[in-house]
């Protein structure tokens, strides 16, 4: 089994407070996969990428990374296989340096000094932000810890990325960098965005939903051609599926 390799098999999530997050999510994404996970606010698109290394565990139903299911048990391997880039990168930058931040994951997969050096090494140069190792991240701008918080996540080699609003609150070129940035990576991927510019762009594939449900899930023009089902979902119609050009 690939560890490229991410599945919901009828997934529901009900909160402490009784609030039903997820209802019956059930999707496979493969080896190479870049699929966009879309919906409006309240949908259950971050409810649902905590699922996917562990941070929440199924009311019922099961989460599978590579052929493994995630329990408890199972959550040292599970969170090897899967990088989570939160959408606040403060939510993952608390080290003094860019440098010690990028190592805190495989020095606490206990490395040695040397290949910690490398992942550290590789991952900056990944994200092209090399220059930024020993600054302090509190001084970074917006675009520059997106791109560490990536380097995080890259410096644990995983199989599969997940992130949420990767090009939320940044500026047109910090946005454009991203973009490029994401498109460049070969991993399997799962994002949720409301950014329907860069999904038409970089995806493939698209998942929607609605209410904690999948409602649609197909290929990137089918259902960004459906305006109806994306007005009923509470999404908008990128400019390239719409039959009047919102661009002239």
């Amino acid at each position: 089994m690939s560890h490229h390799y991410l599945r919901f098999d009828n997934v529901h999530y009900r909160y402490p407070n009784g609030c039903e997050a997820l209802r019956g999510v059930s999707f496979c994404i493969t080896h190479g996969e870049k699929v966009a996970l879309v919906g409006a606010n309240g949908a259950g698109k971050s409810t649902l990428l905590l699922h996917t290394d562990g941070l929440l565990l199924p009311t019922s139903g099961h989460v599978v990374v590579g052929g493994v299911t995630v329990t408890p048990k199972t959550l040292p391997l599970v969170r090897r296989t899967v990088g989570l880039v939160f959408q606040d990168p403060d939510n993952q930058l608390f080290m003094p340096t860019v440098e010690e931040d990028v190592a805190f994951g495989p020095v606490n997969m206990r490395l040695t000094d040397e290949e910690v050096e490398v992942r550290v090494a590789s991952a900056l140069s990944a994200v092209g932000a090399t220059e930024l190792r020993h600054a302090a991240p509190h001084q970074l701008s917006g675009g520059q810890k997106k791109r560490v918080a990536i380097a995080t996540v890259l410096s644990m080699s995983p199989s599969i990325l997940v992130m949420d609003e990767p090009t939320a609150s940044l500026d047109p070129r910090s946005r454009r960098q991203i973009i490029s940035l994401i498109d460049s990576f070969d991993h399997t991927s799962l994002i949720a965005t409301h950014d329907m510019e860069m999904v038409a762009e970089l995806c493939r594939r698209v998942i929607v939903m609605k209410d904690g449900a999948v409602a649609a899930d197909g290929d990137t023009a089918s259902v960004f051609g459906d305006s109806a089902l994306l007005e009923e979902c509470g999404l908008e119609q990128p400019c390239r599926f719409r039959s009047v050009s919102c661009c002239g």
